[in-house]
């Protein structure tokens, strides 16, 4: 896994490249039909991110945002690969930094291996079965990664939140919750705060799809944190037919917090 978890981060890697290139100019945005925003940039990402995982040996289906119609079916084994070319477009549009590229492989519905890249900030977060969670700095250091576990008694709960997203829902959740301090950050950089134990848990109270948590998901998963519903079950992705994710909420730690 060490070897395919390597090769998956040089695709992202070349994805990296090309948004950067569109990030350093300007740059049209169109309004797809769900009147989320779409670049040229998460476009070409979207093409090289295809080339490369159909260039690699594990021949799996791929789910991307940018083409979920071409998407076959789970394949051999229940896995398959689950694509976000560009999470956090607004970000992007915003020039703040805060946006990423995920790629991640599913089997049997759950995330076996993610890769999160954020361009702009020169860093990513990887993370496999048997291998580990790690964090990769922009001079290609790594170091590997854990969540913060449960804070103490007593203890301000770091929360992690949306800058594009805010949830109305949220309020009562956090009152249930106690004392706590907010971290906003844009795409999948929130779950990833989380897995290097910067925060202690993201409550998502608002419409998300598979692809903009898989990575992220195995990334907290092998950091040693979980993704749960509300219902608190493990966030599932064996059901690629339905894109949306119910209500989640990220936990810094394996027990249960509420």
């Amino acid at each position: 896994m060490q070897a395919l978890l390597e090769q998956v981060l040089a695709v992202a890697k070349e994805a990296d490249n090309v948004i950067m290139d569109v990030y350093g100019r300007a740059f049209d945005v169109t309004v797809k039909i769900d009147n989320s925003p779409l670049t040229e940039a998460d476009k070409a990402a979207h093409h090289v991110i295809l080339q490369g995982l159909q260039a690699l040996s594990l021949a799996y289906p791929i789910l991307s945002e940018e083409d979920v119609a071409g998407f076959t079916g789970v394949g051999q084994g229940g896995r398959y690969w689950l694509v976000d070319p560009l999470d956090g477009t607004k970000e992007f549009i915003k020039r703040n930094g805060e946006f990423t590229v995920n790629i991640a492989l599913i089997e049997n519905g759950t995330p076996i291996l993610g890769v999160v890249t954020a361009p702009a900030l020169g860093t990513a977060y990887v993370a496999a079965e048997g291998v580990g969670a790690f964090k990769v700095e922009e001079d290609g250091r790594r170091h590997a990664i854990q969540v913060a576990g449960k804070p103490s008694e007593g203890a301000t709960w770091r929360v992690v939140g949306s800058r594009s997203h805010p949830s109305p829902d949220l309020a009562a959740w956090l009152d249930k919750l106690g004392e706590h301090e907010m971290l906003s950050m844009g795409s999948s950089l929130k779950l990833c705060l989380i897995a290097e134990g910067k925060a202690d848990v993201y409550p998502r109270l608002g419409p998300t799809c598979l692809w903009d948590t898989g990575a992220a998901h195995a990334v907290i998963r092998y950091a040693g944190g979980r993704v749960d519903t509300l219902e608190g079950e493990p966030l599932s992705y064996a059901n690629p037919a339905e894109k949306l994710n119910p209500y989640f909420v990220v936990w810094g730690s394996q027990h249960a917090q509420m």
